[in-house]
């Protein structure tokens, strides 16, 4: 009697337990994150951009993933100027913004996992995509009038060979004037880098990824025209991201 009354007990405990422990596998088990964040890299200056990622579960070590990156690339040559009229700052002899979107997919390897509640995880990441290079005109004030007076002050499209003297440029008119006058370049990128999570729970996701990436567009693209431009970019960038896995 007593050792069927332990029986059932026993049964009775392991029906109560087997469910709480395939809930706790559950929760661990997850399918899908995502992230987003801030793109630093050497062709965007202080902060490049931003970024959102949503990833999806292949197997224990492995996710696959797409993104969508939109960043600035700035030539190497551009320095800010200030208007000795105005105060106002301009980037001398740039004639146009180039910015960029970036759809990729990627795969995403597991190196090292991190403990459930600390330590550090490092992921492999690689990934292509199109690029999709908008040229948006970089617009000036520039006085024709005497200098000194308001004269007779325009706002246009900087050109090398029409706005000669620097003293009459009192400062950019901002990217919204040349938005709507942007011209689509088609070009491709692929890039490649390790990530560093730091999430302190595994459904928490915060951390950095550093890597390098290739663009090209099949032509060249004029930034500013009184300096050499390419049609093919490379870069050192770093991601700031956070999100959450479900």
């Amino acid at each position: 009697m007593i050792r069927y009354i332990a029986f059932v007990l026993t049964l009775a405990f392991a029906g109560i337990a087997l469910p709480a422990l395939a809930q706790s596998e559950e929760e661990e088990a997850f399918e899908n994150e995502l992230s987003y964040g801030l793109n630093i890299n050497s062709n965007g200056g202080l902060i490049g951009g931003a970024f959102v990622r949503s990833a999806y579960t292949i197997n224990d070590n492995m996710l696959q993933f797409g993104a969508l990156e939109i960043v600035e690339v700035k030539h190497p040559r551009e320095q800010r100027f200030y208007s000795g009229e105005t105060g106002d700052s301009f980037i001398r002899g740039k004639q146009n913004f180039l910015f960029v979107v970036r759809p990729h997919y990627g795969r995403e390897l597991v190196l090292f996992r991190k403990a459930a509640e600390s330590g550090v995880q490092v992921n492999a990441i690689g990934a292509v995509g199109p690029s999709l290079g908008f040229l948006v005109p970089y617009y000036i004030r520039y006085n024709y009038g005497q200098l000194g007076t308001p004269g007779d002050v325009r706002t246009e499209q900087y050109e090398p060979r029409k706005h000669t003297s620097i003293e009459r440029i009192q400062g950019s008119a901002g990217v919204f004037n040349g938005i709507g006058e942007a011209h689509l370049n088609i070009g491709a990128h692929v890039k490649g880098g390790l990530s560093f999570e730091y999430g302190r729970y595994n459904e928490s996701i915060a951390g950095v990824e550093v890597g390098v990436m290739l663009e090209m567009y099949t032509k060249e693209l004029i930034i500013i025209p009184e300096a050499n431009n390419n049609n093919r970019f490379t870069s050192v960038y770093l991601n700031i991201y956070y999100g959450r896995r479900k």
